[in-house]
This record gives C-alpha cells, structure tokens and sequence, in this order.
C-alpha cells in the first residue's frame, strides 16, 4: 500500500539529508485536509531541531527527495511545517482493479492458532424479556466480536445467563401467588414475557406491603426487609440453594419458558453464541474461591457468617462475597464464571460488555482475582457502554417501563414497511420478498442507529429518526448498496463483466478519486476499530463512503459513459464500492439487500 512505501521514504530521505534515524512505522500520515491539494500529509515539526533548519525548508527538501523515491508521488507542497503529496490516478485506478472480486477486502485472515478473545454479552436474568438496553449490550457485543475477527483474532462469543438469585425468586413467588397456574400455551405469551409479568406484579404488591407496614409505623428501610413477600423470596432462595425439589421444578419450569422467548429474539436480532454459561452452574465454583480466600486469609468472616473483601487498601471499600446466609452475590458467580472461562478457553482476554452502571464491580473482580493470586485476572477488560435512553426517560424492569425488544423490532418492521410504501421501493417483489426486506431494513435501522454512536456514551433511541432512507442511518446505506447492484447488473446486460482485465485508465474526476481514497481507507479503519474496541467507527466509515459514492454517482455518467474503458473501470469501481459496504455493513451485523 501506498502508505508503507510513504514511510519508508520519508525515514530513508530523513536519514540521506539529515542523519536522522526514524522507524518507518513512527513516521505520521494523515490524509490530507480538503482545503489544500493533496491526498496524504507529513507533519514535519519532530524532525526541524535534528535537521537544524527551518520547518518549510525541511519539508521543501523532504518532499523532493521523497518524490524521487516514490513514483506514485506526482507532486507536493508545503503549508508552513506541513508537507501535502498528491499520489498519481494510475495508482487509484489500479488499486481498485487489484480489489475486484476480493470478497475479504479490508478483512484479515483469522490466526485460529492464536489463543482466543473471549466476549461475554446479552447476560440476560431470566426473570424478564429482553428490552432496549439489551439490544445495545447485544448489538455491541455481536458486533465488537465480527470487528475483532475482521482484524484477524480468533474470536469466541459467549453468554452468561443469570438464572437463579433473589430477583428470579421474585417472579417465581408471584407466579405461585397470583398465576393461578398460567403458562406460555395457556396465556399466548411468550415465556419470556410471562415471567416477566410476573416480576412486575411481585414489585406492585411488594410496594402495597411497604406501604401497609409503613402506615403501621415501620419506617421505610424496615418495611423494605420485613415485607412478606421479600422475607418469603429471600426464604425462596435459601431453599434453592439447598437444593428444594419442590422449589427446583419450579425453577426448571419457570426458566424453559423464557430460554425458548430468548432464542425466538436472538433469531429476530441476529446474534448467538459459541457458548452459554448459567450462573446455576458457576456460583458453587464461586464458593469454591471464597473458601480459597478465607483459607489464604486475603478474604474475612464477619460475626453474622457473612464473608467479605476489605479493598481499603485499594482506594475502594469492604466487598460482600457470601450473604449471611451463605447464599452467594453476582461477584461470587463471576468469580466462578472467569475461572471457568479461562479452564476452558486459556484466552488471550476476557471481554465483558457490560453497562457503565458496573465500572466499579469490574475493577473489584480484578483485584480480587489478584488477590487469590490469579495473574490472569489482568487479562478480565470491561468493555464498558454508555445506557439507553428514551425521548421520556430511562426505563425500569420491575415497574414494567421498558420497551420491550420484540415489540420493537415489529414496529420497526411495520415502521420500514410504511416508509417502502411511501418512497415506492417496494414494486415487482413477491408478498414474502417484501416481508424479508422490511424485517431487512428494520434490523438495519435498530443496529445501525445503535451502533454508530460511540459505545462509551449514553444514548437517545428514537426509532423515527433511525428509519429515514436520507442521512446518517442504516436504510441510507443498505439502499446505497442496492442501488449500486443495479447498476452492476445492468452493466453486465451491457456485457460489462466484473472481473475482466480493464483497460488503463490514467484520469480520474475529483469525485472518482474521493470514492477510491475511502475504499483505500478501509483496511486501516478496520483495524483501528478493532483496536478501538468501536464499531461506531465502522458504521461512520460505512456512511463515509456512501456519501461519496452517491455524490459521485449525480455528477459522473457510469453506463451513460460512451468511452468503453472508462464504462468498464466505473462499472468495476461500483462492484468495489458495494463489497466494500457489504463487509462494513457485515461487522455491525446488517443485511445489505440485492434490490429494492
């Protein structure tokens, strides 16, 4: 690439004038700023004081020598201390020759030899459907995982699925209260959705007995612990614990409901796992730790058995680790979870994406992990994410104010369905063809919306904006590609075959060679993605680049061509442009459609 052969003469011209000994990689290029000529910039500042002159001479005598090793630079200049080289279009045009037909562009071969980066996502409790926020969690973790394969690491999708602790006895003991024996078959809910009913009315009646206790003189932090129907879920969970067969069936049942609803949204979203782990089954390997601490003396009983981590020494607090009780805490579970994970993968890291709201539970997993002296504790990362908000407020499980995830994804699809009507996108396609691209565009719509905002920040969702077919969103480029497939096909009538040897071309047009300089760009943005941990960066790429196609597109005849060289090279430079989407558009998990 040009790049690389940029650096090396910039270090071998710096060494040739001026003695100075500059690795190729630590010499900077940026692309160079659209008010001054030029397709890639050296800032020469750090090499004015070894040079001893000044900062225009420098890159005045930087450039020639460069020109003269490089015979891709046509030209140069120099603004002050920044040095702009403008590379020739014979270089442009035949780099998209080189990239036609390549399906991988921009994607590294996976080293399935390297030890792997295990992600964790979704880590849904099985006391509710999933709803908006998952989505986020569930998009960033599907797509972060794609990212980091097309970087070329051997990448392992995993779940963790919080299936047992107080808020699983919630909408068990409610179900037995006030169920009256409903189920999925009965009710025609999904499981999913019933248990989560059932978690919502335990809150509305735990409240009613709050407020009882309180008018009977209780204050409120008392009420809280001595309702009973908290005292009789806490009861629930300590029978679990012990392995109550009567409370077990329960739970098995219970829990079958709503892994049937979590597969049936998973399918809807696009997203799976290499692997899932249940809480149920990583909490006793926990306990196994938190003895190992007490035995080390790094961990310590308090007078009620309740068994903890002093992290003073650390900048934090006291940790609980095992409830009076003996019932165990999240920390306890991932304890367990992140020996287990590394006994079966021995990863390279231990990604968790995991809300903001649990930055500090993070940094106390790793210290303790250290702690019972695990150094592969240093290898845990928590990919943390801003929240989702909506235009009235963030949401609240218990109380029942979420939106629910596959509620949503079926007003989006009625929502893409409405807007196909409106812009006549949908003419000449079977009833089925026109279901599959509404389901196609509104998955586009969700993730990209979702997706192309920096994972560190929160969030606002509005669904209206995420589905127009102008601007920044997901259906803008998914019709940019089909748009493009068009045109191929219609070239190919023509007789134009992707993949034949072109004809030189040796001018481009200022808006041909915008297209090309952001397809050229599509390899390193991968990569530093992936580095970045950001797909949003991929999803701006995405926008980037249809962008430019498009404006390229309303000002330079492609089939409308009449010399046959130029046709053909254009016709291949759309073939170049819709792979290029299709593999972007493939990181953040969307379907790009043929036509539309």
């Amino acid at each position: 690439m040009i790049e690389s052969k940029l650096q090396h003469a910039v270090s071998s011209a710096l060494k040739s004038l001026y003695n100075v000994e500059v690795g190729p990689e630590t010499v900077v290029l940026q692309s160079t700023k659209k008010e001054f000529v030029g397709d890639y910039t050296v800032v020469v500042f750090p090499y004015v004081k070894p040079a001893r002159k000044s900062p225009e001479m420098v890159a005045n005598e930087l450039g020639a020598a460069v020109k003269d090793l490089v015979p891709e630079v046509t030209d140069f200049n120099v603004i002050k201390g920044f040095l702009n080289f403008s590379i020739a279009d014979s270089y442009w045009a035949q780099f998209v020759e080189e990239r036609v037909g390549d399906t991988n562009y921009g994607f590294r071969a996976i080293d399935t030899t390297a030890k792997p980066i295990v992600i964790e996502y979704s880590s849904p409790n099985t006391n509710k459907p999933l709803h908006l926020g998952h989505i986020r969690n569930n998009l960033l973790g599907w797509s972060v995982s794609e990212l980091l394969a097309a970087n070329g690491a051997n990448v392992k999708k995993v779940n963790l699925v919080n299936d047992r602790g107080i808020h699983i006895c919630k909408s068990m003991l409610a179900w037995l209260r006030f169920g009256n024996g409903e189920t999925p078959e009965t009710s025609g809910m999904k499981g999913d959705h019933l248990v989560g009913k059932y978690y919502v009315e335990f809150d509305k009646h735990y409240k009613d007995e709050i407020k009882q206790l309180m008018a009977d003189g209780m204050d409120e932090e008392e009420a809280k612990k001595q309702a009973p129907l908290m005292v009789e879920a806490q009861s629930m969970l300590k029978r679990w614990e012990d392995g109550d067969k009567e409370i077990r069936d329960l739970w098995t049942k219970m829990n079958s409901w709503v892994y049937a609803g979590f597969d049936e949204t998973y399918k809807r979203l696009g997203v799976g796992f290499d692997k899932i782990y249940y809480e149920s089954n990583t909490y006793l390997l926990g306990k196994e730790l938190v003895q190992k601490g007490l035995d080390m003396g790094v961990l310590f009983r308090k007078e009620d058995g309740s068994v903890w981590c002093d992290l003073t020494g650390d900048g934090l607090d006291q940790k609980l680790l095992l409830r009076k009780d003996g019932t165990s805490v999240y920390m306890t579970q991932d304890l367990g979870t992140a020996m287990l994970r590394t006994n079966d993968f021995d990863a390279e890291q231990l990604i968790y994406v995991v809300g903001n709201e649990q930055d500090y539970h993070f940094k106390v997993l790793k210290l303790i992990l250290g702690k019972l002296g695990f150094e592969w504790g240093e290898k845990v990362y928590h990919l943390s994410y801003g929240m989702v908000e909506l235009p009235n407020g963030k949401m609240k499980s218990r109380e029942g104010t979420v939106v629910d995830a596959d509620d949503l994804i079926s007003e989006m699809e009625a929502t893409a369905e409405e807007m196909c009507r409106d812009h006549g996108k949908n003419d000449g396609m079977t009833d089925e063809q026109l279901k599959e691209l509404y389901h196609i565009l509104a998955l586009g719509a969700l993730k990209y919306f979702i997706l192309k905002v920096d994972p560190t920040k929160n969030m606002l969702f509005n669904p209206a904006e995420s589905i127009d077919f102008n601007g920044n969103t997901g259906p803008f480029i998914q019709y940019t590609h089909a748009r493009i497939r068009s045109i191929v096909r219609k070239g190919e009538e023509q007789g134009i075959k992707v993949g034949d040897k072109m004809a030189p071309v040796s001018t481009l047009t200022e808006k041909e060679r915008a297209v090309i300089k952001t397809l050229h760009d599509l390899p390193g943005m991968v990569s530093s993605a992936a580095n970045n941990f950001s797909p949003a960066m991929i999803a701006n790429y995405a926008f980037d680049l249809a962008k430019a196609f498009n404006s390229f597109y309303q000002d330079t005849p492609i089939l409308r061509e009449e010399d046959a060289a130029l046709k053909t090279f254009r016709v291949q430079l759309c073939a170049v442009v819709a792979q290029a989407l299709k593999n972007t558009m493939h990181i953040l998990g969307i379907e790009v459609p043929e036509r539309m």
